[in-house]
């Protein structure tokens, strides 16, 4: 796991030096990414500088520095992430008279890229990574990013100057960089949390996509494609060869898993794993145990707040499969200790507050651990949200109204607060206020034009709908958001899980767990987002994955072949901190200073007095603590940033 950073600038007119002392600077910006190695290469005719930190994981020689030249000398990469199954690639390149230097997974695709071509190696390649490299025959840079999005990369035009990197604030040492907010990313951030692929917070800069290819010619022209389509290739899955049979079905996932988690299990440092206690780390837990010669280390955290701590079932677990267990039980102090950093840790705005606690296990883990493995990715692949249940339900009541369910819902509006009603409403409890106003929008969205996509956009954003509260919102809904998926996905249930892997796991999960264990110099690998694994669950019949109200069904048979059912059948717990009382204790005058009215007038961006009146119902006893977070990350975000 690593940090790269680079640009081609042929109009600055750099020598060598100047190029590699540019690249190895933006490359310095995310040396905790890689604290292990760091190295530059330039090319002064093309004006092309690489940059590198390395965290050393496989080979952890010499012979595998980079950025690395091919045996030959024709090209030059610098990979972030890892490739399982070099030990599959590798014959081709050895066959063809190659002489290894090492044994890194970098320099086995290195010499696979250049003896088969870029196509090829990501068609066969199986990991996780972002990879920037250069072909000095043809002129071409080539930028790559795995399947699943686990692994980030930002690429910035401005001018004559193409500039990429692993976070954003290595783009900002480069001097041809303008940090400009794009009000498209502001509106998404607003409504989400979180800003979506392809859009980053800056003009002119773009997350290239899961899956996704880009090329730049020598003439300067920037193409971008992708080389691996979760919305096609799940559809030919699930029409193409389903799996009818249950055990059969249980028995080629359990195999098929243990291989994923086996393939991540290698490494030349230590490695563990987190656990929850939950399905998805449970599981790759026992397949990790399975595997081992000695305990697994593991890693949980626990709070002293009810319905927040998830300690004591990763305990149980932890004892049942014998694994070496460590955890923390974090107070409300260590907590809140997170909260200054987020801005740093994460370089563009970010608002899922389970931020905190997962920079906090991780933080616990690399006292002990390099690498980390994680259950990322159970949930979007074989159902296992509660929404999703919910969304079926409304979607059914919708069909089954002939019509009637949104004026119903504006009826109901209406009627809580019409004179009659509307004294008894306000003596309501402010939590059942805002619940039911929220539940009335959303059932009423359920119908017409894309009203699953609105129904579910209701369910999942985290802040509020941009026009409410920015100055100027310029919302640009994906297309997905727009009913792109409608034809090749009828089933709600099945168009939602698409969803949230286009969506909700490469830009708010994958983004969370990336920064937040790279701050440390973490790596985590996640077996469940092994694309032959998220492939296979498009091939079970909805009635493998939610069954009555339990999910995850076909996950569930293969854990409990390890661990009793007792130990994991329970309601799903969120991985989250008390966000809510915080904001109106101890967060309260940080909260205040970010939120006055004169600084957020200043900036013309939100609307002071809405953000005021959202803030004033909060401390008034309502929940709208995340709606707030969003926009306490973005001020938090901007004064470190743009001040």
């Amino acid at each position: 796991m690593c940090g790269i950073a680079g640009f081609v600038s042929s109009a600055l007119g750099l020598d060598a030096p100047a190029l590699r002392a540019l690249a190895g600077a933006m490359a310095d910006e995310i040396a905790h990414r890689g604290p292990d190695d760091d190295g530059s290469y330039a090319d002064v005719e093309r004006g092309l500088g690489f940059g590198f930190r390395r965290l050393s994981i496989i080979d952890l020689s010499p012979a595998g520095h980079q950025p690395m030249a091919s045996a030959s000398g024709r090209t030059v990469i610098i990979f972030n992430g890892e490739i399982y199954n070099t030990a599959d690639l590798r014959p081709s390149p050895a066959g063809a008279g190659i002489v290894f230097r090492g044994h890194s997974d970098t320099e086995v695709l290195l010499e696979t890229i250049e003896l088969r071509g870029i196509e090829e190696a990501l068609d066969r390649a199986i990991g996780m990574y972002a990879f920037a490299v250069y072909d000095r025959v043809t002129g071409r840079l080539h930028l790559a990013r795995d399947r699943a999005g686990k692994k980030p990369l930002y690429v910035g035009r401005f001018g004559g100057s193409t500039m990429f990197a692993s976070e954003l604030r290595s783009l900002r040492r480069h001097p041809d960089f303008r940090a400009e907010i794009d009000p498209r990313a502001l509106a998404a951030y607003t409504r989400f949390g979180y800003v979506p692929n392809p859009l980053s917070i800056y003009r002119n800069v773009t997350q290239l996509p899961p899956g996704g290819h880009g090329t730049l010619t020598p003439s300067g022209e920037w193409s971008v494609e992708r080389f691996w389509r979760i919305e096609e290739v799940a559809a030919r899955q699930r029409d193409a060869a389903p799996i009818l049979e249950e055990a059969e079905a249980v028995d080629q996932l359990e195999g098929l898993l243990r291989d994923a988690v086996g393939r991540r299990m290698v490494a030349d440092v230590p490695l563990g794993a987190f656990l929850s206690g939950g399905i998805d780390s449970s599981l790759v837990v026992a397949l990790m145990q399975a595997q081992s010669q000695r305990p697994v280390r593991t890693f949980s955290i626990g709070f002293d707040v009810p319905g927040f701590d998830e300690a004591p079932y990763a305990h149980a677990v932890a004892r049942h499969l014998g694994t070496d267990h460590e955890e923390l039980y974090v107070t409300a102090e260590d907590g809140l200790n997170v909260i200054p950093r987020l801005p740093e840790i994460y370089d563009e705005p970010f608002a899922d507050s389970s931020q905190i606690p997962t920079y906090l296990v991780a933080h616990m883990a690399r006292q002990h651990v390099t690498v980390a493995l994680s259950g990322d990715g159970g949930d979007e692949s074989f159902a296992g949200y509660s929404r999703y249940g919910y969304l079926d339900s409304s979607i059914g009541l919708a069909a089954s109204s002939a019509g009637l369910l949104a004026p119903l819902a504006r009826t109901a509006g209406y009627a809580l607060r019409a004179p009659a009603a509307a004294s008894i409403y306000r003596r309501l409890p402010p939590v059942f206020r805002a619940r039911a106003d929220r539940w009335l929008g959303r059932l009423g969205a359920a119908e017409g034009p894309q009203g699953m996509e609105k129904l579910y956009r209701g369910l999942v954003q985290q802040g509020v709908a941009p026009k409410t509260i920015l100055c100027n919102a310029r919302e640009q809904p994906a297309a997905w958001w727009k009913g792109a998926l409608a034809d090749s996905y009828k089933q709600p249930v099945e168009r939602a899980q698409m969803l949230d892997l286009l969506t909700y796991l490469p830009d708010d999960i994958l983004v969370k767990v990336d920064r937040a264990s790279m701050a440390v110099s973490l790596e985590v690998r996640a077996p469940l987002l092994d694309h032959r694994v998220m492939e296979f669950a498009w091939r079970l019949p909805m009635a493998m994955k939610i069954r009555g109200d339990q999910t995850k069904w076909a996950l569930r048979q293969v854990l409990y072949r390890s661990v009793p059912r007792e130990l994991i059948d329970r309601p799903k717990t969120g991985f989250g901190v008390p966000i809510d009382s915080w904001l109106r204790g101890p967060l309260r005058d940080w909260a205040e200073d970010l939120l006055a009215p004169r600084r957020i007038a200043a900036d013309g961006l939100f609307d002071p007095q809405a953000v005021r009146q959202l803030w004033g119902r909060h401390l008034a006893g309502e929940q709208w603590q995340y709606p707030l977070w969003t926009v306490l990350q973005f001020q938090a975000w901007k004064r470190r940033w743009l001040s």
